[in-house]
């Protein structure tokens, strides 16, 4: 029998899942706001989504709708959500935009901030967090930590 690789061809060491109750709606806004591409579908019972495999980049992002059963569970479940996802994408502001447009609520407008990224924060229908970064500056740490100690 040939080995098996413990990672699998073509996955990231870390594959971030989430419950999403409208698992096919959350694709499609995924899809639309990151430019997300599609890898798999299994579909559920009851034209619900069991497994999805989104692609951001080099990233992958797993996603289906809740299974209290399994104890995978939506944020609005719960209260809200303690996770924020950290996206870079190729203008932060454009996607804030259109994560707002597409329903989304604005938790931080865009703005520059001192480690070099410009970013904005949002939460998407379904109570997931994501911060959408641009790179817009090489910060060294030691300028790093004198604009941290300057904020106060």
């Amino acid at each position: 029998m040939p080995a098996v690789n413990p990672i699998p061809e073509g996955y990231p060491v870390v594959c971030p899942a989430l419950a999403v109750d409208g698992a096919s709606h959350a694709i499609d806004f995924y899809k639309r706001v990151f430019g997300a591409s599609e890898r798999f579908r299994m579909p559920g019972p009851d034209g619900k989504i069991a497994h999805c495999e989104l692609q951001f980049g080099d990233s992958l992002v797993m996603l289906g709708d809740p299974a209290p059963q399994l104890g995978f569970l939506d944020p609005k479940a719960i209260g809200g959500t303690p996770v924020n996802l950290y996206v870079y994408v190729e203008d932060s502001d454009a996607a804030h935009t259109a994560a707002v447009n597409a329903g989304a609520r604005e938790v931080e407008a865009p703005s520059t901030q001192f480690y070099g990224d410009r970013t904005a924060v949002f939460e998407d229908p379904w109570g997931h967090r994501w911060t959408v970064a641009t790179h817009v500056e090489d910060v060294s740490p030691e300028e790093m930590e004198k604009r941290m100690a300057q904020l106060g």
